[in-house]
């Protein structure tokens, strides 16, 4: 009988889990199905976005590689978002190591101020920083575009370390000093090292957030910075032509290697995590 009511009290467990995994699945496929109908319309060999296809070929893919517009957009989009990367990579890291060292009080305010890009809609913050720029010059140029990707970009980064430091043990830190190591040493040698991959994660997410940046490109970009995505947007509006399907097939594969990174990261970073705290309690 305790059998029997033991099972009797799993069965709605059971049916709870079911439904939920088969509701996560449902989601996952909702979002994936738009990718499964882009890909292989990218290797179609009509000239029309068709199903069913008219044969498979690369002519898209060799039209990508030949336009000199969308060449410039990649080289563009590649050029604003390694040097955002570093920008945003750089004061993320030093305004979460920043905020781990602030009392609680002022950390979540100045928390809230370096956040608020991600809170503040995109496009508000684009006639904002339009308005901005104008009077010094930098519309339509690279310096103002990359400086407006870096603010969006750097909130993503410090969410990253933060939550990397949140694991870190600050004694490992005071070790370094017992041992006579500067805190320069003491950050370069102990800490860097263990929160790499958080830092090297949130460099992934900014480098992501630039490269996919549209609304403040279409604000700031002039035609020498039009970007991989204001280019789809204008092929989109102008003539919807196989050429974008290939090009977004790119992305597509460029977002799958990314997130590979980012997940091997992760693992990494738990296993250094779990590697010091066993060297703490040694």
């Amino acid at each position: 009988m305790a059998r029997n009511g033991r099972n009797a009290a799993s069965l709605p467990q059971r049916a709870f889990t079911i439904g939920l995994h088969t509701f996560g699945w449902g989601v996952l496929l909702f979002l994936v199905l738009p990718l499964l109908v882009v890909v292989p319309l990218s290797f179609n060999a009509g000239s029309f976005l068709t199903y069913p296809l008219s044969g498979i070929s690369g002519r898209w893919y060799a039209d990508l590689a030949a336009s000199p517009s969308w060449s410039k957009a990649f080289r563009n989009s590649f050029f604003v978002g390694i040097i955002t990367t570093v920008l945003a990579t750089g004061l993320g890291t030093a305004a979460a190591l920043g905020i781990k060292r602030l009392g609680a009080g002022r950390a979540k305010w100045i928390s809230l101020v370096i956040l608020s890009p991600i809170i503040v809609p995109v496009v508000i913050t684009a006639v904002g920083v339009y308005f901005l720029y104008a009077p010094f010059g930098l519309v339509s140029s690279f310096t103002g575009l990359i400086l407006a990707h870096t603010v969006l970009a750097a909130p993503f980064v410090v969410i990253t370390v933060a939550a990397t430091l949140d694991g870190f043990d600050p004694n490992l830190l005071r070790a370094a000093a017992s041992c006579g190591a500067s805190p320069f040493v003491a950050f370069r040698r102990v800490m860097l090292p263990l929160i790499m991959p958080g830092v090297v994660s949130g460099a992934i997410f900014a480098f992501a957030i630039s490269f996919d940046d549209i609304v403040m490109a279409l604000f700031l970009a002039g035609p020498e910075q039009r970007t991989l995505p204001v280019q789809m947007f204008n092929g989109v509006r102008e003539e919807i032509s196989p050429t974008i399907t290939a090009a977004a097939t790119l992305l597509v594969v460029l977002a799958v290697i990314l997130l590979g990174i980012v997940e091997y990261l992760r693992k990494r970073s738990r296993r250094l995590g779990i590697a010091a705290a066993d060297a703490g309690q040694h």
